[in-house]
């Protein structure tokens, strides 16, 4: 694969049936895409990319999921025709477990990948409550299938003694909130893929999650970070949403200028 122009490319994941606690994240992506469209802000990335325009950012649309393990089969499928079409997926979850089969789709065209995984929780776990593919899992999988050759995680504020175990094993590099808070920056070589877990954010900043987790980053660490990443971004989920803990439509806001960032930095660097 090389880096040739490809567009950014909105799929909507709406499947929480891995959740282990609240349900809800399925109904996350089209208010996502109503905030996008929103004329309370415009179509402009912070780095001066129009993201709204007619050759700009496309929408794929959302999947018809089952809430049933044959939704991974199914992932996987759509993400691979976004990639066919020459689009690079931005997927709106949805449970962070649709990270595990967007993987399955990116991998094969990217031979030397870096995950920038962003999130409160490291999910890692072999397996949770009897699930192998749980959301608490899918970057087990990930690992053990190789579909990365490198992960990279910020943001953790969760992890307890297996997880620690899990990530030595696979050679998770971690960065967690006291370790951010010290300084510690990753150093991020490309091609790169992100995953964004939108409880990686304090719930001051984006309280419309299953799992709130107190003292996380702020939106502007988060914007900041993702802007600084090399080229080429060669896809991004923002998972975990939950509208039914968000009234007020401030996190539906802040996944919209997340996707709007990670648009116009595909669009700028490609």
């Amino acid at each position: 694969m090389t880096s040739e122009r490809r567009r950014p490319t909105l799929i909507g994941l709406p499947y929480d049936a891995s959740s282990s606690f609240q349900r809800g994240a399925a109904d996350a992506p089209p208010l996502i895409r109503a905030a996008l469209a929103s004329p309370a802000s415009n179509a402009w990335s912070e780095l001066g990319i129009e993201t709204g325009g007619v050759t700009a950012l496309a929408d794929a649309g959302d999947l018809e999921l089952p809430p049933t393990g044959a939704a991974r089969t199914m992932i996987e499928a759509g993400v691979r025709r976004v990639l066919d079409q020459d689009g690079r997926p931005i997927a709106l979850g949805g449970d962070h477990s649709v990270t595990y089969p967007i993987l399955r789709a990116i991998r094969p065209g990217w031979p030397d990948l870096t995950i920038v995984h962003l999130d409160a929780h490291p999910d890692l776990y072999p397996e949770f409550d009897g699930d192998p593919f749980s959301h608490a899992c899918p970057f087990a999988r990930i690992m053990e299938e190789r579909l990365t050759d490198r992960l990279v995680q910020v943001g953790i504020r969760t992890m307890n003694e297996m997880q620690r175990i899990e990530a030595e094993r696979h050679g998770v590099e971690v960065i967690d909130m006291p370790a951010w808070a010290g300084g510690q920056r990753p150093h991020i070589r490309g091609p790169v893929y992100v995953s964004v877990d939108i409880d990686v954010l304090d719930p001051a900043f984006a309280p419309g999650v299953s799992h709130r987790e107190p003292g996380g980053l702020s939106v502007r660490e988060v914007l900041t970070l993702l802007q600084s990443l090399p080229s080429p971004v060669v896809g991004a989920d923002i998972v975990e949403f939950n509208p039914t803990q968000d009234p007020s439509g401030l996190t539906a806001s802040v996944c919209a200028k997340l996707v709007k960032e990670l648009a116009g930095h595909m669009l700028a660097g490609n």
